[in-house]
This record gives C-alpha cells, structure tokens and sequence, in this order.
C-alpha cells in the first residue's frame, strides 16, 4: 500500500461523503472496522495508549510504533493505515518517518504542542517540511493544529491563528491540516480559507460524520471516541455477569 492510494480517498470528496477513517486502538478492532467495510484507517494515540495502559501522551515511541505495526499486518494490504504520532516523541524528521514507514504505515498525524503549550508556528512548519523532505510522496502529513484545545495567547484572534498555523503547515509540505475541537459553525470559514483538505473530529454530542461534511471537512476521524464506546459496552456486559 502506498500514500498515494491514501491521497487519493481525500480529493473530490462531495460535501455529504467526507471520507470517515475510523479508529482503530489494536489489532482485533482494525479487524472488525475493515469488515465492516471502511476503505482506511486512522490510529488515534489516546486509544493505543489506553490499551496498552498509559495515560494519554505517555506513550513511549518504540511502544507506539509496535502497535501501529500491528495495526497494519492485521488488515488486508489494500488498506491505508494512518497512525496518530503525536508531536513526533522528540526524533529528529528523517528517523521519525523511517520508523514510521517500517511499520507499514502510509499517513501520519503530527501535532503543533508539546506539553500542553502551543509551538512556534514557523518552528513547526520547518519541521513539517523536514518531514516532507524525509519522507517525499511516501507519508500523508495530516498536520493538527492545538489552537483550540491549547488556547492562544491573549489578545489573539482563536481562528485566525488557527488558519495562519494550517496556511504555513500546507505551504511546508502538509497534505491536510487538522483543526482539532474546532467549533462546528467555523468548519466553512476554515475550509474557505485553508488550501487543502479539512480533517474535522465526530464528537457523540456534535454533528454526525455527514453534516461534518456539508460544513466543510474533507475527512472525519473519531479520536479514541470508537474505543470509549466499545469500553462502555463492554462495561456493561460485565456489569450483567456480575448480576448472574
């Protein structure tokens, strides 16, 4: 599988099918959302991280790596699969998308905070482009923009800065941005302005994957909503044993 194939599954996507990549958190979930008749996948690193019993963002890179690789040789090879690599662990570009690349992977997700707090925008933006440079057509760089879960400083307009962030992300080599949390009513101000594709997140309170993109967004993903609600039934399934 090439990012090519997963490049493609972004571009003339009509305003009600944006592409819907679900979850997966293991190898037997990317199994049953293959099945189920999902053409690719995205990894969300909070769901990895709970499976694999850390705390979201505690996650040490060889761990995450290894589990994306299973994630991968689990579905049938015709599947892209994008992994959540948080802010990248601290390698320098050329390692990172080696690493990646050996897992089987064909996408990646590359946040702009480290720590909780916002970096740079020109400091990501190189490192984006390093990426690029290090990886060529082989990775789909879907670069996420913290604005609205990080905050911005006082003074600072939310969504402009949002859009200047994922302008200088797109101009360094990003293939679509990823304005986490962005408020549902700002998707069609972000995707006029933003020159690529808009990634949005499905929220059990917000808008379905549908309405999403009518709005605006080119492709939705669900964090590691789908691993919550696997927990939860799980939970009550036990709940029942326990009962007899």
């Amino acid at each position: 599988m090439t990012a090519s194939v997963l490049r493609a599954l972004h571009l003339d996507r009509a305003p009600d099918d944006p592409l819907i990549l679900p979850g997966p958190w293991d190898a037997a979930s990317a199994r049953v959302l293959v099945e189920a008749g999902f053409p690719a996948l995205a990894t969300p690193s909070a769901g990895i991280a709970a499976s694999l019993g850390h705390k979201d963002g505690e996650t040490p890179a060889d761990e995450m790596f290894a589990a994306v690789t299973r994630i991968v040789r689990a579905v049938p090879s015709a599947v892209p699969v994008s992994a959540d690599i948080e802010a990248g662990y601290g390698l320098p570009a050329a390692e990172l998308v080696e690493r990646l690349l050996e897992t089987g992977a064909v996408g990646c997700n590359l946040e702009d905070s480290v720590d909780g707090v916002l970096v740079d925008v020109q400091r990501q933006a190189d490192r984006l482009a390093e990426v690029r440079a290090a990886a060529g057509d082989r990775l789909f760089v879907n670069a996420r923009v913290d604005t609205y879960v990080r905050g911005v400083p006082d003074g600072t307009d939310q969504e402009a800065e949002t859009v200047r962030r994922a302008k200088a992300y797109v101009a360094a080599g990003a293939d679509c941005v990823y304005p986490i949390m962005a408020p549902p009513e700002a998707l069609p101000r972000l995707a006029a302005a933003v020159p690529g594709p808009l990634n949005a997140v499905a929220l059990p309170d917000g808008p379905p994957p549908r309405r999403l993109g009518e709005l605006g967004a080119t492709r939705i993903t669900f964090g590691p909503g789908l691993q919550h609600l696997a927990m939860a039934s799980l939970r009550e399934t036990a709940d029942e044993l326990l009962k007899g």
